[in-house]
C-alpha cells in the first residue's frame, strides 16, 4: 500500500500543534494583560467633567481639607459630592466672572446641580463602604492617591478586586491612626510596624475574615 503522508508529515503535525499550543498560551496571556491594563480599568487616564475641577490648586496649593466638599465620607458610605452652594463659598468672592465657572453659576441660578462624572467607581455588585475604611485608620491617599498633585482627578489604582483583597488579606502596611487619614503629606513614625499592630487590635480589624464573600457582596 503506498504511502499516504510524506516524511515531513509529522514535523508539520508538531509544528501545528506547538504552535496552537503557543497562540492559545499567548492570547490568555495577552487577554489578561489587556483586562489589567489601564485602557480598561480607566487608571491614570483623566476624566472630563463640566468643571475642569483642579485638586492640586484646590488641595495642594491651598490646603482644603477632603471633608469640605466630601462631607460624607465620616458617616455614610459614600464620600459626597459638594453641592453647587459649597462652591460658590468661595467663588461668589473669587474669580466671579471666570469663563471656566460658567456652569458653576448657572447651576447656583437654576437649581439644577452640577453633573459631575466619577471617576473613583466599584461595579454595582460591590458594596464599598467610606465611612468603615476611614474609621479603621485606611487614608484617602491609599485609594485615590496624590489627589493633591492631580490638576485633573483620574484614578490611582485599578480598584480591581484582586487589588482590594490584596488589602483585605494583609490591611497592616495600608493602616495608620485614624487621625491622620486625611493628611496628605503623613510621613509614618519609626515604629510604624508597632503601632500598625496596636490598631489592628484596638480598631477590632480581621483580616481572616475580610475576605469572606458577604463582605462586599450583599
Amino acid at each position: 500500500m503506498p504511502q499516504v503522508f510524506s516524511k515531513s508529515a509529522n514535523g508539520i503535525s508538531r509544528l501545528v500543534l506547538w504552535g496552537a499550543c503557543f497562540m492559545a498560551i499567548f492570547a490568555a496571556v495577552a487577554g489578561t494583560a489587556i483586562l489589567r491594563s489601564d485602557f480598561v480599568t480607566g487608571a491614570h487616564y483623566p476624566v472630563a467633567q463640566p468643571v475642569p475641577f483642579s485638586h492640586k490648586h484646590h488641595v495642594g496649593d491651598i490646603g482644603l481639607d477632603c471633608r469640605y466638599c466630601h462631607n460624607g465620607v465620616e458617616t455614610s458610605a459614600s464620600a459626597g459630592l459638594p453641592a453647587t452652594e459649597v462652591c460658590m463659598t468661595c467663588h461668589s468672592q473669587l474669580f466671579t466672572n471666570a469663563e471656566m465657572l460658567a456652569p458653576v453659576r448657572a447651576s447656583l441660578a437654576s437649581g439644577r446641580p452640577l453633573q459631575w462624572q466619577r471617576v473613583n467607581s466599584v461595579p454595582d455588585f460591590v458594596y464599598f463602604n467610606h465611612s468603615i475604611h476611614i474609621a479603621k485608620g485606611v487614608a484617602c491617599e491609599t485609594c485615590h492617591g496624590d489627589v493633591d498633585d492631580m490638576p485633573l482627578m483620574q484614578r490611582a489604582h485599578s480598584l480591581s478586586m484582586e487589588w482590594c483583597l490584596g488589602c483585605h488579606r494583609d490591611p497592616a502596611p495600608n493602616l495608620r491612626p485614624p487621625q491622620d487619614v486625611f493628611l496628605l503629606d503623613w510621613k509614618p513614625p519609626q515604629d510604624i510596624e508597632q503601632i500598625r499592630r496596636s490598631l489592628i487590635s484596638i480598631l477590632d480589624i480581621h483580616p481572616k475574615t475580610m475576605t469572606d464573600c458577604y463582605v462586599c457582596h450583599r
